[in-house]
């Protein structure tokens, strides 16, 4: 069984009787009875993406999913192909399949990534927690501009824009979480 709290990305769990794939957390919303996760999910058998809701307190039938360690090879129009690391065998992925993680990764990365395979078809890619990105755009921080949250919007490599502190500037290499799409730290 598997506890809300421990769903996240790339988690393969079974609803009622369709398995999905979870390709986005939306975020936690809390009320007056209890929190309510939000997740962006893809039903493997009919390839369908809706929005999920749960609480927090529910429990779920855990499905067997087996996992490779695989590169990225290379971009094939929306196919992301991965190579085996021991098989050396290609698997293709569509954008659709990857959810949000296609936005984190470059061919060029040589990130290793795991592969999770379910009735021997490639269905999710989980990435590693930290990813070091290049800032290729964003705004000059204006010194004496520290009145409540310090942070400015910058556009990575990899086209997607997240919250970054005003000492970054572009080419500045960052660290950033993959989990929520947050800044770490400056790579060193």
């Amino acid at each position: 069984m598997i506890m809300t709290g421990d769903i996240k990305g790339g988690t393969v769990f079974k609803v009622g009787s369709d398995v999905v794939v979870v390709q986005r957390m939306l975020g936690i919303k809390g009320g007056r009875n209890g929190q309510v996760k939000r997740l962006r999910v893809r039903n493997i058998i009919t390839g369908s993406t809706s929005e999920l809701g749960l609480d927090m307190g529910e429990k779920f039938e855990d499905v067997s999913i087996d996992y490779h360690h695989m590169k990225l090879s290379y971009l094939d129009g929306d196919n992301w192909v991965f190579l085996d690391s021991e098989s050396y065998e290609q698997h293709e992925l569509t954008r659709e399949d990857l959810g949000d993680a296609a936005d984190y990764m470059l061919p060029e990365d040589d990130m290793e990534v795991e592969v999770g395979f379910y009735e021997g078809k490639a269905v999710s890619v989980t990435l590693p927690i930290n990813i070091v990105r290049t800032i290729t755009y964003c705004e000059p921080g204006i010194k004496g501009d520290t009145s409540g949250k310090s942070s400015k919007p910058a556009k990575l490599d990899t086209n997607i824009e997240i919250q970054v502190p005003l000492f970054c500037d572009i080419g500045t290499k960052i660290v950033f979480d993959t989990r929520d799409g947050t800044f770490v730290e400056r790579a060193k």
